[in-house]
Order: structure tokens, then sequence, then C-alpha cells
């Protein structure tokens, strides 16, 4: 619908502009400036407010004296103005004064804080969005460092130290300096929630006011009144939440009257650096400084850094170039425009510089900091460790002892000799967990007390609720089974993980606050329609791979025969399953393996193995093969099944047809018979393992969810929703069988997009990270020494003893071997900092266990005058035409 012009509105904001109207730099119609005002101020309301004036308090009897109005009728639109945050109010002399402020910061923020106008007019929030990208442009290159409307101020902490710090770059300066504060919402995020572009950092007590701001905000209701302790508690909330902090820099040198806490995924002043790349604009007087020979590239520092400014990189020299990021043409050298922004910016960061960093970390599926808490475990803090693992692994002590190992299979110290026990390692490290007294439980970041629901409680399902439960969201568990655990405590044997490992990761989610409800059966027992008008608002659904795959040939239902994962179900749950005599294992994977040395501890049996691959292609692990070698199971690769033998439908044996190949030349599962050679093996039971299926039941009943041909959930691969908005799908349920830490991960993941999803106008994709890594080429690493140590080995188990029990009888490194082992590490991995792009927030200091990372004091930039500025910045934009110049000349001679 076209609006009505009011012509005193744009006159009005021309006024506040201090602009002439119709001028060059005149504001109109379509101006952000004319947009926020014209639904909520009438052409009377703006002939009384064009009678105010910048930073120059008036009375309500001084305008209705100008104006020649009723003095009442002048305080009641004064006053509506101020709630509206058109015009400022406080008391002098106790009597309301009101007066203009700046647009920013300053009537857009104000008028964006009063939550009962922007329900009501949208577009309030959206035009302060709109004057950033119109100004935004505008500003680039013209002001000098520590000059703009908006400066980063330090996290206190990370300039502690510094003896060349100013007061006026600390926090507890202006909080120590004024005696009246406020809290209110952060009027950047509400701007991106009415937009729906959210980034998941929400905009509730955030951004802190001071003195006359303060009286401003708890008068008109904007902001609560709070005391000096509960705003440095807010400060400190922030900070541990990964948040950095910005101030309005227009009240002259070592002033203030706000303290913003601030993301750069949402933060509208921040986007002048992010987008525009006009740091200086923004940028304190540091920037962060790496400490490479303390750094182990664990990453923290670059999940939390505002402008991507920190990424990760490599330690290790190489014959190859390294990317060492530095941003040489910016807006202070060079004739800037649209074609150097990046727009894309909330959603194209990088986490890894273009040449790589540390294979560990890059080929975990979780992206663990395994650098990270190996340097900890070698310096003995065990329990840092541990919390650092779980920053992206919640069940450490499970995955030491089933995880796949991947990080040790591209090892860089494996192209050397062998790869660092990492596993081992992590499992001695998890150990505390299993401790009452020293496990980890992290602390509650929010409280946010929606309620979830998971449904499944394997792997995936509860990493899900514990990263929900730290954010303070009401978590249900709903698993069918009667007991919890999933594919971990009925599809993974009880001497390879026991049922007390998994019970005391499982106990600190119900110290966390997870509620768990077993037995139940959603989609049987309770319906997703139930649940939802129960107060549920979002689901995920990590029922695993449930079902035992079938080869397709007759007299499959015969007695004796039966899957590996329903075999290995049964055992779990202690129910009595009678296997004797000649058992035959189909298929070569780790599901397979289990299921054989399971049968083996039946002891009245005699267990071998049939698989399609060879034995170098066999995709058990080679540790698990050879365990059951040394059990007595006897392996036969390359026979494929051919029939099940039968009588009186009880199986007697197997005849199978010899495999030649299993792959083609492109790597394509294309199995090659040679039907001529077959061999016929007696047996009294045939267990099928030979991959596992979905079971959905009737879960998924009058839901939009789609399904593909191979049964698992069709989803958005990076935010795991279904076409069913409320309802997420992960783990083996979104990508077929997989590890228990493939799961875990993508449980983080659905947290994310859950938390985001049940907010109000929150993306599900702006602004998150998009766990993108990058090993770095080994075969150009130049390695001049190293500790020669050899890898650390566990004790081995005699097979002959092992198979005689279901504990896993396998030991744990002691400290002398966590020792040995961990200084084995190279170390390969480091994180870089573009000092041009960092606008030294210090945000990274606060997540770095190693200190490894630190601010420095690169600028001695205060604040001016307001009326000052405008010389200031001319003199600067004169002297930039001589900076291009130079700049331009420099390039060419480098032939650039």
């Amino acid at each position: 619908m076209v609006m009505e012009h009011k012509l005193k509105v744009l006159e009005l904001a021309n006024k506040i502009s201090r602009v002439k109207m119709g001028s060059k730099h005149g504001i109109k119609y379509e101006y952000p400036e004319y947009e926020i005002l014209e639904p909520i101020v009438t052409n009377e309301m703006a002939e009384i407010a064009l009678y105010l004036k910048f930073r120059d308090p008036k009375s309500s009897m001084e305008v209705a004296k100008l104006s020649g109005r009723p003095l009442s009728e002048v305080s009641q639109i004064l006053e509506d103005l101020a709630w509206k945050g058109v015009c400022i109010v406080n008391e002098i002399d106790g009597v309301d004064h009101y007066w203009f402020e700046l647009w920013v910061p300053g009537h857009f923020e104000l008028i964006a804080n009063n939550r009962e106008l922007v329900a009501e007019f949208p577009q309030l929030a959206l035009a302060f969005d709109k004057y950033g990208q119109r100004k935004g442009p505008q500003a680039t290159g013209i002001f000098p460092i520590g000059k703009g409307p908006m400066r980063v101020i330090p996290i206190e902490s990370a300039i502690s130290g510094n003896s060349k710090r100013a007061s006026y770059e600390e926090v507890s300066k202006f909080l120590n300096d004024n005696d009246v504060f406020s809290v209110s919402d952060c009027s950047c995020r509400t701007a991106r929630e009415v937009a729906g572009e959210g980034c998941g950092h929400l905009k509730e007590d955030m951004c802190i006011q001071m003195g006359k701001a303060a009286k401003y905000y708890i008068k008109t209701g904007k902001g609560r009144e709070i005391t000096r302790e509960e705003a440095f508690e807010i400060i400190k909330r922030a900070e541990e939440n990964g948040l950095m902090h910005s101030i309005p820099n227009v009240d002259g040198p070592g002033k203030t009257h706000a303290i913003c806490n601030c993301c750069g995924c949402s933060c509208l002043s921040l986007r002048n650096a992010s987008m525009f790349f006009n740091n200086d604009f923004v940028r304190s007087n540091y920037v962060s400084t790496i400490d490479v020979e303390k750094c182990v590239a664990c990453g923290e520092c670059v999940e939390v850094c505002p402008t991507n400014a920190a990424k990760l990189g490599q330690k290790i020299c190489s014959s190859m170039p390294v990317d060492i990021p530095m941003m040489t043409d910016t807006p202070a050298n060079t004739k800037w425009g649209p074609e150097k922004y990046n727009k894309d910016y909330r959603i194209n960061r990088k986490n890894v510089v273009d040449s790589g960093t540390s294979p560990c970390k890059t080929n975990c599926p979780a992206h663990i900091s395994v650098q990270g808490y190996i340097k900890l475990a070698a310096q003995g803090k065990y329990n840092e460790a541990l919390e650092l693992i779980k920053h992206e692994n919640p069940f450490p002590a499970i995955c030491g002892r089933v995880c796949p190992r991947k990080c040790e299979d591209e090892c860089t110290r494996g192209d050397i000799d062998d790869p660092v026990s990492v596993d081992e390692i992590k499992k001695f490290i998890a150990e505390q967990d299993l401790n009452a007294e020293h496990r980890y439980i992290p602390k509650k970041r929010n409280n946010y007390g929606k309620k979830i629901a998971v449904i499944g409680a394997g792997p995936s399902g509860l990493s899900c609720a514990y990263y929900l439960a730290i954010d303070g969201y009401e978590v249900t568990v709903f698993e069918k089974q009667n007991v919890l655990g999933g594919m971990l405590t009925l599809g993974i044997p009880n001497y390879r993980l026991e049922k007390n490992i998994i019970n005391a990761e499982i106990d600190i989610l119900r110290e966390m606050g997870v509620t768990f409800k077993t037995g139940v059966e959603v989609g049987k027992d309770v319906t997703i329609p139930e649940l939802r008008n129960d107060g549920y608002e979002a689901f995920y659904m990590a029922i695993g791979a449930q079902g035992g795959r079938k080869l397709g040939l007759e007299d499959e239902d015969a007695k004796g025969v039966m899957t590996g994962v329903d075999f290995l179900r049964e055992v779990n749950l202690d129910h009595d399953i009678k296997i004797n005599g000649q058992v035959i294992v189909i298929g070569g994977g780790n599901v397979a393996v289990d299921v054989a040395r399971t049968a083996v501890r039946a002891r009245e049996t005699e267990v071998s193995m049939f698989c399609l691959e060879n034995s170098e292609e066999m995709p058990a692990h080679d540790d698990e093969i050879e365990e059951a070698n040394t059990e007595g199971v006897t392996i036969n690769p390359s026979w494929a099944p051919k029939k099940i033998l039968v009588q009186n439908n009880k199986v007697v044996g197997m005849e199978f047809k010899k495999c030649v190949s299993v792959f083609n030349n492109q790597g394509e599962f294309a199995p090659i018979y040679d039907e001529e050679q077959t061999l016929k093996v007696a047996a009294d039971h045939i267990l099928i393992a030979i991959g596992q299926v979905m079971e959905w039941g009737s879960l998924l009943d009058d839901s939009m969810v789609k399904l593909k041909s191979n049964g698992i959930a069709e989803i958005d691969t990076f935010t795991l929703q279904t076409d069913e908005p409320d309802i997420f799908v992960g783990g083996d349920a979104a990508t077929g069988p997989r590890f228990a830490i493939d799961a875990i991960a993508l449980g983080k993941e659905a947290a994310i997009s859950i938390h985001r999803f049940v907010q109000p106008g929150q993306s599900l994709v702006i602004g998150r990270d998009r766990r993108e890594y990058k090993a770095f080429d080994k075969s150009s690493l130049i390695i001049d020494s190293y500790d020669n140590t050899g890898r650390q080995h566990i004790d081995h188990v005699d097979g002959s003893i092992a198979k005689e029990s279901f504990n896993d009888l396998r030991g744990t490194f002691t400290k002398e071997q966590v020792q040995k082992e961990t200084e084995r590490c190279l170390g390969c991995g480091t994180t870089t900092v573009d000092e041009y792009i960092c606008v030294g927030c210090g945000a990274c200091t606060t997540r770095c266990k190693f200190d490894a990372i630190s601010l420095k004091r690169k600028y001695d930039e205060d604040t001016v005058p307001f009326e000052d500025l405008k010389g200031v910045v001319m003199k600067n934009m004169i002297k930039r035409q001589g900076r291009l110049v130079v700049h331009k000349l420099q390039k060419a001679l480098k032939g650039e």
C-alpha cells in the first residue's frame, strides 16, 4: 500500500539529519530517515518537534512559547515523541527537557527498541538496517581510526596486562564512572529478527545504558533499571557466550553513554568492517597477535572472531606457498566500491586459510580440537582437556572406546613413523568423566525454557539433548526401548563398550535437566500432533538404522537365520539367545566382526566370517580384524552368499560363490563373481551383517517428511530440517549407517538449528559456522626435527582369555604413557590473523587456553569532541587522496 507523503515529517527527518531539505544531501521520501518516522509521527507532531534542536535541551514550556500551542498539548506530544524514540527526554532541575541526538547512535536504535511500535510497524526496524546500507558505503575510507560513531572497546581481560592501555579503553571505567544503569534489547538484533535474518544470538538484555541514556531508557520503558553489579554480570555473561563490546563514540574523549554486547553476524556497526571492509571506522587501538609456538590450532578463537580475521593455518614449514592472510588493499589507500564489498559475509565465513590446516581436526567428523586436548593433556590439565573435547563431543568416554580414529588415519606423524595414539589419549582424559568428583558438567548459558522432543536415545539424539540443555531448553528424550543409548547400548557388544560407561555419560544429561521417557514409541504410544498439543515446539528424530539388511535369498526366514543387529540387540538386552555349533557370519564390516566375536563368546561355537571383499578391502578396522583372529574367528574373504541350505525349515548350511572383484576402476561397488567356483559350508546358524536399514514404523504418519529410496529422510543437509518445518532428522536416519562420532556431530548441528527455529525471526543459516575444514598438503612438509619416541601401546589382551568374557579387558594409558605419547604430536596447525581485518575486540583471548593469542596496542587514538569531528574527517579525506596515489604507484612498481 502506498503511504501518503507527510511534508512536515520529511522536514523533521531533514532537521534531525542536520541537512537542508531539497539540497544535494537532503533527505527524500524514499530514505530510511523518513521511513522510520512516517508511520509513528503525524504532521501535527512534526510541527512541534521542529522546535527542538540537536543537543540543545528545551522544556515543553519553551516549546509551547515558540510554537504558540497550548502547554498541555505540547507536553503530551513531546512525551509521546520521547516514548517513541523521536527525541530524548531527561529531567533537568526537576523539569523534563527534550532534544535531538544523532540518527546512529541515536534515534534509529531508540525507535527500534520500542517493542510495541516495532510489532505494529515492522518497517521501523527494517529502516534501521536500510540506513546502515545507505550510509555505510559513504563512510568507507573517510574516517580516521578511532573517530567513527561506534567503536569497538576491548574485552578488559584481554588488555589487563598491557601497560600502554588507556582508561577509556576499559569497560570498568565507564561502569564505575556512572551511577544509573539500564539494560535493553539489542536494536541491531531486533532489526535482523524482524527481517527473519536473526543469527541465533538473541536480542534480550543485551545493551547497557548509563547516565542520561539510562534515565531516558528507564523513563520511557525501553529498558529496565539495573545495578552496577548487574551490569558487570551482563558483560561477563556476554563474554562467556562469545560476544564482544562496542560503544557509542560521539560523547567526547573518554566518554560514552552505552555498552553494546555485539556479534559479528548481526551487529550493524560491525557490518562496516565485515561487509564494507571499513575496519578503521570501528576498530579499537588493538590487534590480535599469535604466539605460534604456543598455538595449537584448537580453533576456539576462530569461532568467536566477529570479523573472520582469525583462521586456522599451518605451522610446519612447507616447500609450497602457505597462506598468511594480509589485506593490503583497503578503503584507506584504494578507491572503494561495491565490487570490493563482501555482501555475503554472514554466510561465507571461512574457518581455514586456502592452503589448509592440521589434518586431525579436519578429518574428525565433529572437528574436535585434537591438537588442543593433546596439549592440555601434556600439561596435566586433564579436566580442561575434557572440557575442550566436550565443546564438540559430549561423550568422550564412549568414543574413546568405539571411535573409528579418522584423526589418526590422517595424522601427520603417521607419515614419519606411526600416528599419535589420539584415541588412547582421549580415552585416558575421558576417565575423568566417569568419576563423579571430576566429571565436567557445562555451565548453563541461557534459560530459554521451550519444550523440545528428541526421538531416539542414541548418540545423535543424546548429543542434541546435551547442547539444547546447555541453552536451558526443556528437553525430553523419547526412546521406544526400555534402555537408553540406542545402538551404543544395543548394537555394540559389552566387551567393546561396557554399559556402565554409557550410563555414566548419560547421567550427566540427567544432571543437566534432560528428561528421559523409555518404553515409549512415538507414532504408536504418542503421536507428533499430540506432542505438539502438549507444547513441544520442535522435534529431532534420531532413531538410528535399527533393522538388519537381508540378503534377498530364498529361505532367509528359516530357523537359525538372523540379522546381525537383531542378534546383538537380543544379546545386549540379556535375552536368552541359544547359539551353538557352526556359526556363519556374513559381512566384512565392523558390525560383522562384532557379531562374530559375540558369537564366539557363546563358547560352544565355531565361528566363520565370509565377505565379498578381499582381506585388504575389508571395511572393518584392522584392530578389530586382528582381535577377531586371536579369538578364534575364521575369516574367509572374497566369498559371496549364493544359497541358504535348509532342511525342514532349519538352516543346515550355506553355499558361496567366489567374488573376483568388488569395485570397478571408478571405485564403485560392482562385484564380479565366478559362478563356477563355489563352496558349501555346514552351519547351525547364519548371522547376516551386511548393512542396516531404517524402521520408521508409524512415526512419520500424516507428516510431510519425505523418504529417499533407501529409507533415509530427505533433509537440508546443512540444517537437518525436513519438509515438515518443526521436524529435524539426523544420525543414521539422515545419512545411513555411520559411526557414533558422525551421529554425535549431527546432534550438535540439530541443536543449533532447533534453537534458531523456535526463536522468532532467526535464520537457520545466517551467521552459522559451516564447519568446512581443509587439510594442508602433507607431501610438501619440511620436518627437520621431532621427538623420536615410539608410539605407546596398551597391553595386548590374549584372545583366548578375551573370548571367555563379555567385559572390556582392554587397559588404559598410564600418566607416563600419556606424557610420552602427547610429546609425539608435531603440533602442525596454528591460527593466523589478518591484522587489518581484526578490530581488536579481544573475544579470541577469552577462548584461548594456551596463552597463545593476545592483544597488542597498535594505535593510540581517542575520540574527538563532536564539534571537531567534521574538520578531522575533512583532513583525513585530503590525506586519503595522497595515499591512493602512493599505493597505486607501489603496486605498479611490484607489477601488481
